[in-house]
C-alpha cells in the first residue's frame, strides 16, 4: 500500500458526505450570511468544494505562498457548486495517485506572504489542511443550513431531520 491510499481513502468516503452537505445549499439563498464577517453560504460552498484539488496542486511544490493562489471565480448557481466538486475531487484523486511514498514523504511549506503557516511532510499538510480543514468548513455548512431551515443531511450518523 502506497502512502497516499489512506488519504485518497478517507477522501473518497468522506467526499460522498461532503456532497450530501452541498446539496442541500439553497440556489435562492447562495448571497446569504449568518454574520458580516462571515463568507456568505455560497462562498463557504465553493470554497469546501474546492480544498481537495488546491491543496492536491500545493503538495506537488516545495514552498506555496497562498496569497497567490486565486480560486476560479464561484458559480452562479448551487448544481453549479456540487458540479465543480465533483470535477474539482476528479482532479485532486488524480494528482494525489501520482504521489509516490519518497514524494508524500517530502516537506512542503505553505506561506502567505511571509508568514508560514504550515511546513511539514505532505501527506500531514493534506491530513491538516486538505481534510481537517475541510470537514471544519463543512461543519460551518451544517449550522448555516440549519440557520436557513433548511434540513440537514447526516454527517457521521442521522442528523436531527433524519431521524
Amino acid at each position: 500500500m502506497a502512502a497516499i491510499d489512506p488519504i485518497l481513502e478517507e477522501l473518497t468516503r468522506e467526499a460522498a458526505t461532503t456532497r450530501r452537505v452541498l446539496e442541500r445549499v439553497p440556489a435562492d439563498r447562495l448571497s446569504w450570511k449568518p454574520h458580516p464577517k462571515s463568507k456568505s453560504v455560497g462562498e463557504l460552498a465553493w470554497h469546501i468544494a474546492g480544498i481537495p484539488r488546491r491543496l492536491a496542486a500545493m503538495v506537488q511544490h516545495d514552498d506555496v505562498d497562498v496569497a497567490t493562489i486565486k480560486a476560479p471565480p464561484m458559480p452562479e448557481t448551487s448544481a453549479e457548486i456540487v458540479a465543480g466538486f465533483d470535477r474539482q475531487l476528479a482532479e485532486a484523486k488524480e494528482l494525489l495517485s501520482q504521489l509516490d511514498d519518497s514524494a508524500a514523504a517530502r516537506t512542503t511549506t505553505m506561506r502567505r506572504g511571509d508568514v508560514k503557516v504550515f511546513s511539514g511532510p505532505r501527506l500531514a499538510l493534506l491530513r491538516t489542511v486538505m481534510l481537517n480543514h475541510g470537514y471544519h468548513h463543512r461543519g460551518q455548512l451544517t449550522v448555516y443550513l440549519r440557520l436557513l431551515e433548511v434540513p440537514v443531511p447526516g454527517v457521521y450518523g442521522p442528523s436531527a431531520d433524519e431521524g
